[in-house]
């Protein structure tokens, strides 16, 4: 199995990918990598690693893709960048899947327009999993690809978000829920009010609306909205985390009391911060596009993208592209499929 790699994607880039690489291939036997990036600052990082050298072919690719410029016009007009390098050779199946911690309108856009969508998908979405308090967590789809979306288009969410959480995350006939402020089938806005009769007809596990207070509470297992209303999730999610873990720490450092029971808690406080660390995850899923991707954190460390890289073997390994053109067709009227 061949994974290309974004080395020069991500705030900790070319060092991060180098260190989540090696340890991939350390990881697993029939691992190889197309590391991608510019070679004068990349190759010397590979120096002390002769038990994997020969499972890493090196890809000449100095331009990057910044997240201050056009997504779109990057892709188009920056052909030595990693992200069209890495979509190109996955399209002409040179190699088996493609990770970055690049820009991520960059790698939507080179799903979209360098490797391309599965027929008849209409939007391709990004998919992070959510810690929840149970395992593996949910998955929510969308997280920000689509900012404005149609009622089609979140019914397909649906079934991208359960083939996901059955190939690759092992849950067995996933529950799908729709985010939306109530659980009554009248609430919401005009696109969940849409939405809702045709999830209810899918053939996926729909188990209804979800409110914003269950998100974390094991409602579903497939957590489906437009990208706007996902990213806020996310990003409130992300802060929340952050800011509960300071709170604790303060407090445990408050009194001498404390910090004697903060010292006999420390295997189980540590347990916790590793449910809620998103390296642990690697990244999200590009569903919908004609190949494996993950789209790693920006501030992903060696082991992130190493998690990462087992991520996007999980969804080599499980088919689920091949999966979701099946899924679709299956949604399809009688007379259309």
């Amino acid at each position: 199995m061949r994974i290309f790699l974004d080395a020069m994607g991500g705030d900790n880039a070319p060092q991060a990918p180098v260190e989540g690489a090696l340890e991939a291939l350390r990881l697993f036997p029939d691992l190889e990598i197309s590391l991608a990036g510019d070679l004068a600052v990349v190759e010397p990082l590979l120096k002390d690693c002769d038990d994997v050298r020969n499972r890493i072919t090196l890809v000449d690719a100095p331009e990057v893709i910044t997240n201050d410029e056009s997504p779109v016009m990057g892709v188009r007009t920056k052909k030595k960048s990693a992200t069209v390098i890495g979509m190109l050779q996955l399209k002409a199946k040179e190699v088996d899947g493609f990770v970055s911690c690049g820009s991520t309108g960059a790698v939507l856009a080179g799903g979209m327009f360098r490797l391309g969508r599965i027929p008849g998908i209409e939007r391709p979405a990004l998919a992070p999993v959510l810690p929840t308090g149970t395992n593996p967590g949910a998955l929510l789809i969308d997280c920000g690809a689509n900012v404005d979306c149609r009622p089609q288009y979140l019914l397909q969410f649906g079934m991208m978000g359960s083939i996901y959480m059955e190939k690759v995350m092992g849950v067995n006939n996933p529950r799908v829920g729709l985010i939306n402020i109530g659980v009554e089938t009248d609430k919401g806005n005009e696109l969940v009010k849409t939405t809702y009769p045709m999830m209810e007809k899918a053939p996926y596990n729909f188990v209804g609306n979800v409110e914003a207070r269950e998100i974390t509470n094991n409602a579903a297992d497939v957590l489906v909205c437009d990208g706007f209303c996902g990213n806020l999730v996310l990003k409130f999610m992300e802060g929340v985390a952050k800011s509960l873990l300071k709170i604790i720490k303060k407090e445990l450092l408050a009194d001498t009391r404390s910090k004697i029971g903060a010292a006999l808690a420390k295997p189980a406080f540590n347990r916790v911060k590793k449910d809620m660390d998103y390296s642990e995850v690697g990244g999200a899923p590009l569903l919908g596009v004609q190949g494996a991707v993950v789209k790693g954190h920006g501030s992903s460390n060696g082991h992130a993208i190493c998690c990462a890289i087992k991520q996007c073997r999980k969804i080599i390994e499980g088919r689920v592209p091949e999966l979701i053109e099946q899924g679709l067709q299956s949604m399809l009227p009688e007379e259309e499929a």
